[in-house]
């Protein structure tokens, strides 16, 4: 499962930089994953400073992936004491 989560965004980057035209090397790196019963979930990044992320949900039951793509804006720490 993870090399099939892996090639599913690996494929979607390389899709991306292709219709914009740029050949940039770059490797993909599972952060996060968890199986749950027949079901997998998978938080991947590359190594592209572009901020993204993928969310990668393996539905066991309809036997299909689920991809999700976001884009970090920002990463803000607030200490305990001043919540």
């Amino acid at each position: 499962m993870k090399e099939k989560a892996m090639k599913i965004v690996v494929d979607y980057i390389s899709q991306h930089l292709d219709d914009i035209g740029v050949t940039i090397p770059f490797e993909v790196r599972i952060v996060w994953m968890c199986k749950a019963l027949q079901n997998w979930k998978f938080l991947i990044s590359s190594t592209l400073e572009d901020g993204m992320y993928y969310e990668l949900i393996y539905n066991g039951n309809d036997h299909c992936w689920y991809v999700d793509v976001y884009k970090k804006y920002e990463n803000k720490v607030i200490p305990d004491g001043e919540i």
